[in-house]
C-alpha cells in the first residue's frame, strides 16, 4: 500500500493513459480489465477519473477514485506528431506517424515487385472477384438486392455433408484466407468500414441459392436433431458477431466501429441522472442537451411533453400549464392499457426533438436529434389515471429508398425485458404490411437490437413453418417470396435468420427446410412467454403517399 501510494504522489495520471481498473462483473466478482483514462477532474479535493474498459460496451464507462487504479501498470499515451487535430477538437486522434511510414513503406514495396509477383497479384484476385458476382447473379434472383459485395455462400455435395457440419474449422480457414489476401479483396460496407470478400473455396460443386425465392423449399418436421446438416455463414450485412448471435446482450464491443464524432465530449456521459415520471433513468451515453444542464444531478423530464427542467420545483410550475396528457399527434392503436400516437417530425417538431433528446441517453449509434422533419414516431404508451406514460418508441423515413421501416427503436429501461421491444418491432412489420412492403431495419443494429430483432425473425418464421399443412399427403411446400409476402420481412432477412437457424439442407437436388424437435419446442416455451401481441383489428392507419406532397 506504502508502494502504491509512493507511486501515485510521483506519477501523475493524464488523459489517455492506460491502465487496469477494479470493477464488478456480472457474477458480482472482482476484476481487472484495461481501461483508458478519458478526463480527470477534482471534487473536494479529490481527483476523479473517467475510464472507458477496453473492449467493453460504452454504457459500462464511469467515474472511479483513484484506489481503484492499478498504477503497477500503468501505460502512458504514446507521442505522436504534432499535427492539427480534426476540427480543433482536443480528443481527436491523428494518425500515428509510425502507422504512416509503415503504409509509404508498404506501397513502395508493392510498386517495386508488382512485376515480378505475375499472377499472384491483384489483377487475378479482382478477377475473382468479379466470376464470383458473375455466377451469384445468374443463380441468385435476389442479388439485385444484396449489397454486391456479400459473397454466395455454397453448399457442400452430401458425401461432403458430415465434414462441413464441423463449421468452426470452415471459419477458421475462410478468415485465415482472406486475411491472407489482406486489402486486395477487400470492399466498403454502407457505413464506409472495411469488409473483406471471403474468396471462394476449392472442392465446392454447388451453389446455395437458398436465395432462389420462387423454389419451392419442403418443409420436414420432427427430424431426428442429430442428422447431418450444414451451417451456411450469415451474410455479412446482417450485424452478427464472429462466433454467430449472442444468447445475452454482449458486455464488449463498441456498436459501430467507424465513428465520425469520436472526440472526447462525445465519448463521456455527459447527464448523471433523468427523472421522467415515476423513473430516474441512469444514462448509458452522451445526449446533447444544453451545457448548463450537464452539471445538475438530476434532469427533469415532463413525462408528457418531455420538456427538459433544471430543478423540481420548475417541473412542477411545468405541469400546471402542461395540458398534455399523451404524446401529440394521432392516436392509431389501442388495445387495453397499451397505445401507439404517430407523431409528425415536421408537425410536432418540439416534441420529436426532445424525443430523439431522451432517446440518445441510451443509443450510442444514432445522431438524430433536430432534422425531424423527414421522419414519423410511433410511440407506445401505457395507460393509467394519470394518463399515457411512454414506454418507447421507433422512427421511420417518410420516403425510404432502401426499404427501412425503422430508423431508430429504443424501450426505455424501465420496460425492458418485458416483451415491449418484440411489441414495437411487431407494430412495425403490421404498419408495412397495411402499406403493402416488405421492410427492415436501419443498419447498424445495436447489440440490443439485434437479439430482439433476430429473436423476433426466428419466432414469426417458425410460427408459419408450425402452421404448414401437407398438401394431397405430401410434405407441404412453401417459397422465401411467400414467407416474405406474410411476415413483411425483407427476403434477405428471411435467409438470413433460416441459415442462423440452421434450418436450411440440399437434399437430392432440393433444399429442405428440417425442424427438429429441440426446435419445435424451444419456439414453443418461447410463444407460451410472449404475452404481448399486435392485434390487426385494433390498428387505425390510413398510410399517406409522401412521395405526391410537394413538402412534408
Amino acid at each position: 500500500m506504502t508502494k502504491m501510494a509512493d507511486n501515485r504522489s510521483s506519477v501523475e495520471i493524464v488523459e489517455g493513459c492506460r491502465l487496469p481498473v477494479l470493477r464488478k462483473n456480472q457474477e458480482h466478482e472482482d476484476e481487472w480489465p484495461l481501461a483508458e483514462i478519458l478526463s480527470v477532474k477534482e471534487v473536494s479535493s479529490r481527483k476523479l477519473f473517467y475510464v472507458h474498459y477496453i473492449d467493453f460496451n460504452k454504457r459500462l464507462d464511469e467515474w472511479v477514485t483513484g484506489d481503484r487504479l492499478d498504477m503497477k501498470k500503468l501505460q502512458f499515451p504514446k507521442k505522436e506528431a504534432k499535427t492539427p487535430t480534426k476540427n480543433g477538437l482536443p480528443g481527436s486522434r491523428p494518425s500515428s506517424p509510425e502507422r504512416e511510414v509503415r503504409k509509404s513503406l508498404d506501397l513502395n514495396l508493392q510498386t517495386a515487385t508488382a512485376p515480378s509477383r505475375g499472377k499472384t497479384l491483384p489483377t487475378p484476385m479482382s478477377n475473382n472477384i468479379c466470376l464470383l458476382q458473375k455466377r451469384k447473379v445468374e443463380t441468385v434472383p435476389l442479388a439485385t438486392q444484396v449489397p454486391p459485395a456479400t459473397p454466395v455462400p455454397s453448399l457442400p455435395s452430401s458425401a461432403e455433408a458430415s465434414q462441413a457440419s464441423v463449421f468452426p474449422a470452415v471459419r477458421e480457414t475462410t478468415t485465415f484466407k482472406a486475411r491472407e489476401d489482406h486489402e486486395q479483396i477487400s470492399s466498403l460496407t454502407t457505413n464506409g468500414t472495411a469488409r473483406r470478400l471471403i474468396p471462394p473455396q476449392p472442392g465446392r460443386k454447388r451453389k446455395a441459392n437458398c436465395g432462389g425465392t420462387d423454389e419451392m423449399i419442403k418443409v420436414l418436421q420432427y427430424n431426428n436433431p442429430q442428422s447431418a446438416s450444414v451451417f451456411l455463414p450469415p451474410p455479412e450485412d446482417s450485424q452478427d458477431s464472429s462466433d454467430g448471435i449472442p444468447t445475452a446482450p454482449r458486455m464488449t464491443g463498441s456498436l459501430v466501429s467507424d465513428r465520425s464524432h469520436d472526440d472526447i465530449v462525445t465519448r463521456m456521459k455527459n447527464i448523471e441522472c433523468i427523472e421522467l415520471g415515476r423513473h430516474r433513468l441512469k444514462p448509458w451515453y452522451f445526449s446533447p442537451y444544453p451545457q448548463e444542464l450537464t452539471a445538475l444531478p438530476i434532469l427533469y423530464l415532463c413525462e408528457f411533453c418531455l420538456k427538459y427542467l433544471k430543478s423540481l420545483k420548475c417541473l412542477q410550475r411545468h405541469l400546471t400549464k402542461c395540458n398534455l396528457r399523451h404524446p401529440p399527434g394521432n392516436e392509431i392503436y389501442r388495445k387495453g392499457t397499451i397505445s401507439f400516437f404517430e407523431i409528425d417530425g415536421r408537425k410536432n417538431k418540439t416534441y420529436s426533438q426532445n424525443l430523439c433528446l431522451l432517446a440518445k441517453c441510451f443509443l450510442d449509434h444514432k445522431t438524430l436529434y433536430y432534422d425531424t422533419d423527414p421522419f414519423l414516431f410511433y410511440v407506445m404508451t401505457e395507460y393509467d389515471s394519470k394518463g399515457f406514460h411512454i414506454v418507447g418508441y421507433f422512427s421511420k423515413e417518410k420516403e425510404s429508398t432502401e426499404d427501412y421501416n425503422v430508423a431508430c427503436i429504443l424501450t426505455l429501461p424501465p420496460y425492458q425485458r418485458r416483451g415491449y421491444g418484440k411489441l414495437l418491432i411487431e407494430f412495425s412489420y403490421e404498419l408495412s404490411k397495411v402499406e403493402g412492403k416488405t421492410g427492415t431495419p436501419e443498419k447498424p443494429l445495436s447489440d440490443l437490437g439485434l437479439l430482439s430483432y433476430r429473436s423476433y425473425w426466428s419466432q414469426t418464421i417458425l410460427e408459419i413453418l408450425m402452421d404448414l399443412k401437407p398438401d394431397n399427403g405430401e410434405r407441404p411446400q412453401i417459397t422465401i417470396n411467400e414467407i416474405s409476402e406474410i411476415t413483411s420481412v425483407k427476403k434477405e432477412d428471411v435467409i438470413s435468420t433460416l441459415q442462423y437457424l440452421n434450418l436450411i439442407n440440399y437434399y437430392k437436388g432440393q433444399y429442405i427446410l428440417t425442424l427438429s424437435e429441440d426446435i419445435v419446442e424451444g419456439h414453443e416455451r418461447a410463444m407460451q412467454k410472449r404475452h404481448l401481441r399486435i392485434d390487426p383489428k385494433c390498428l387505425h392507419f390510413t398510410p399517406k403517399d409522401w412521395s405526391k406532397r410537394g413538402k412534408w
